[in-house]
Formats: C-alpha cells, sequence, structure tokens
C-alpha cells in the first residue's frame, strides 16, 4: 500500500473495518450503525435527539432511519424532554442496554486485538496523524480559498 494515496489508505481501511463490524453486528439482527448509536447514547440520561446526530457524524436521514428501527426492535424509547418539550430525549431500554453492553465488548475486542499486533509508538504516531488530518480538514487548510494556506505544514 505504499504506492496508494493517503486518502485511499484512509477509506480502504475504514470500508473494512465497517465491514467487519457489519458482518459481526449482523449475527445479532443489528448494523454498525445501530452498535455506535447504543454506545453513543448514555445508558443512564439518555441523549437529545439533536446530540446524536452531530456525535455520530450522521446525516439526519440515516439518523431517522436507524432510531426508527433501532425504536421497532425495542433497543430505545424515545421521551419528551422535560426541559424543552419540543425535543425528545432518546433512552436506551433494556434489551438496548444489554446490546451497548455487547457493542461494547466488541469495540475493545477490536481494541486489543489490533494492539496485540501493533506497538503502542505506532498507535500513538497513527492518533498524531489522524489528529492532524482532522485538524487540517477542520480548519479548511486543505482545499483553502485563501493561498496564504499553501505554504504551510503542521508537524511534519
Amino acid at each position: 500500500m505504499k504506492d496508494k494515496t493517503i486518502d485511499y489508505i484512509l477509506r480502504a481501511t475504514w470500508q473494512a473495518v465497517a465491514r467487519m463490524y457489519n458482518e459481526e453486528a449482523s449475527k445479532y439482527g443489528a448494523t454498525m450503525s445501530i452498535g455506535f448509536a447504543l454506545l453513543s447514547i448514555d445508558k443512564e440520561k439518555g441523549i437529545s435527539s439533536t446530540a446524536l446526530g452531530p456525535q455520530m457524524g450522521m446525516e439526519p436521514t440515516s439518523l431517522t432511519r436507524t432510531l426508527k428501527s433501532m425504536e421497532e426492535k425495542g433497543l430505545i424509547v424515545r421521551k419528551k424532554n422535560p426541559v424543552d418539550g419540543r425535543g425528545v430525549i432518546i433512552h436506551l431500554t433494556e434489551l438496548g442496554r444489554e446490546k451497548r453492553e455487547l457493542s461494547k465488548t466488541t469495540v475493545l475486542k477490536f481494541n486489543d486485538i489490533v494492539k496485540e499486533h501493533v506497538s503502542q509508538e505506532k498507535l500513538d504516531h497513527f492518533t498524531e496523524v489522524a489528529e492532524v488530518i482532522n485538524g487540517l480538514i477542520s480548519e479548511k487548510k486543505i482545499y483553502a480559498t485563501d493561498d496564504s494556506n499553501k505554504d504551510e505544514t503542521v508537524n511534519k
């Protein structure tokens, strides 16, 4: 993969991870999106639907579809926000809490297996590179309209 572009490596790796998680989740009648949502919902307080989408990085349409599926499976219930009656708080059901623990175990197993095969130093570098890429994107330094960003380098 040395000859591949950085975005190719990121995309191919993420697609492989997503495929792996979806294969595992399908054994339990779920999807990676459902597992991620379960992990993003506070098991005691729940979460507002408006906060969940940005936290998960999901588009509203995809989030709506995921939440509908979760509700149909009995994993969540929606309750009126006691502070703002216009909003909704999403809470895990007992089944949702059980599936949340299963999702957590699945993610931790992935982390443990990767850590068995990759040194902490390399994982630290991987994290640093990901943070730099995210920073460049969020600061709009990749395709900036301002030409002054062209010559800047970040922790090269």
